[in-house]
């Protein structure tokens, strides 16, 4: 895998924010219709359909703003995107290796931690500043290790490439 693939990659994780954006907008769309249809309306004192539906309806909408914000977050990491690096920031495409030999692509970015895509026969994973791999890898250069903490476990990775 080479630098040149990062804005692919960041193209295949738009795609994937895309479609969530898409998803979002068509459940708060109906969460909205739920909530202003004639059927929501209370019929006692007790009835809370109609205010369970906007709870659902405002909750939506988060969502679809959480999603556009994502969306925005790549658009302007691509449009500046690092080049060549010695340490890992935010934009970095990064091979880590853990104590067993096992190697994996993570790409640090601002949000969206945990989507995974696959570029030519590599997967990748997204990684945030805020999740304990990211914390932990930060900052560190190629050959230098770091220790994660996830739940009670502690695992080691070495940082292989930067990109």
């Amino acid at each position: 895998m080479n630098s040149s693939l990062k804005p692919q990659i960041i193209d295949l994780i738009l795609d994937d924010l895309q479609q969530a954006y898409q998803g979002a907008m068509h459940a708060a769309d109906q969460a909205h219709s739920a909530a202003t249809d004639d059927q929501s309306v209370a019929e006692t004192q007790y009835d809370t359909l109609a205010i369970e539906a906007a709870y659902l309806a405002h909750g939506q909408s988060q969502r679809v703003a959480e999603c556009l914000s994502d969306l925005n977050a790549y658009k302007q990491l691509k449009a500046a995107l690092p080049p060549s690096l010695h340490e890992v920031v935010l934009g970095c495409l990064v091979h880590i290796i853990d104590e067993d030999d096992n190697g994996k692509w993570v790409f640090f970015g601002p949000t969206a931690g945990g989507i995974k895509v696959s570029l030519e026969q590599y997967e990748v994973v997204v990684v945030t500043p805020t999740s304990p791999l990211g914390e932990a890898l930060l900052g560190l250069g190629v050959g230098e290790e770091a220790e994660v903490h996830l739940g009670g476990k502690v695992v080691f990775y070495e940082v292989d490439v930067i990109y």
